[in-house]
């Protein structure tokens, strides 16, 4: 089986290869950035095979003639700007050409290639304000209220990408990803804000105090149970529903998160903003977004998140001795 990805390089691009290279998968990563090396050091020792082509996601020739030549059976778009506000001022469009125009290059050029089922990766974020107040962010029921650029930008891609796929007759799942960290983020140059937890880690590693704005409380997703929640909707026979949450299914407050950190890091500080500090940690915005709900994946797909935060916190600092190594890419 191959499947092409998109937006390779990135994050979660990088943990979902490596998940299907683990399972005996041909990946064909399409990015354009290179892969780092640490990751292909890691997929070199895997029984699948990682095929790496460097090109533009909006550019709707290259992607015929990489699918063209590769043939995938499966297209996982994930290719994306994740723009903060000072983005959303200097390059608007950009973001709206991947984001959007992106994934209908994919989905046309899927259409042309033979691709058999496509999944298309959105955000949490498109929920927005709904998540202020909501007990919990239902695919059915809770409303799309997105309030930046870039969860304005995956509404418009999910809406976008089921009219091509239904003008095509490609079959189409849209998984929508809760909060991620983990292995292989890092900062490059399209993701713009970091997870709190790697902020927090980068912060311990060289020995300083984290200011929080608050003890901020969320599903925090580990990124290998993101690649399988994926790897899931990729491999069901068939979907009962048009779009899933990708999530926890649990939540835990970043003070714990902290606690661990401080056992590995003994120089490692951290407490709560005093009124009128300026925090050191970014937060994604000035409240906790609900947590998403995951009863479709579970009783569809039948899954269950397997890294608490306890497995979290050993798996990372495994692949950060193990994997990354002392000179990785989590910066301080």
């Amino acid at each position: 089986m191959k499947t092409l990805i998109t937006g390779s390089s990135g994050f979660v691009g990088l943990a979902l290869s490596e998940h299907l290279l683990a399972a005996g998968e041909d990946v064909i990563g399409f990015d354009l950035g290179p892969i780092p090396a640490q990751a292909q050091a890691a997929f070199a020792r895997l029984p699948g095979r990682f095929t790496e082509h460097r090109g533009d996601v909006r550019d709707a020739t290259d992607l015929r003639m990489v699918m063209g030549r590769h043939r995938p059976q499966r297209v996982v778009t994930l290719a994306a700007i994740t723009a903060d506000a000072e983005r959303e001022r200097l390059a608007p469009q950009a973001i709206f050409e991947v984001n959007v125009g992106g994934v209908l290059a994919a989905i046309g050029a899927s259409a042309e290639c033979g691709v058999s089922r496509l999944v298309h990766i959105s955000s949490g974020s498109v929920y927005g304000t709904t998540g202020r107040h909501a007990p919990l962010l239902d695919e059915a029921r809770s409303a799309l209220a997105p309030e930046g650029l870039y969860g304005q930008s995956k509404r418009s891609a999910e809406d976008a990408a089921r009219r091509l796929a239904q003008l095509h007759g490609l079959p189409l799942v849209i998984g929508r990803l809760g909060t991620c960290f983990g292995p292989w983020e890092a900062d490059t140059g399209v993701r713009d804000t970091l997870s709190a937890p790697l902020q927090l880690l980068q912060v311990a590693r060289r020995g300083g105090t984290a200011i929080l704005a608050r003890d901020s409380l969320r599903d925090w997703l580990y990124v290998r149970d993101a690649a399988r929640a994926i790897g899931c909707l990729l491999d069901q026979p068939q979907w009962r529903y048009p779009l899933y949450n990708l999530a926890a299914g649990f939540q835990w407050p970043l003070s714990q998160w902290c606690t661990r950190l401080a056992t590995r890091f003994p120089d490692f500080r951290w407490r709560l903003a005093a009124p009128g500090e300026t925090p050191n940690i970014e937060l994604y915005a000035d409240y906790d977004r609900a947590s998403m709900a995951l009863d479709r994946l579970r009783e569809d797909c039948g899954f269950v998140p397997r890294f608490d935060i306890d497995a979290a916190d050993h798996d990372f600092h495994h692949w950060l001795a193990h994997v990354a190594g002392p000179q990785t890419t989590v910066n301080p």
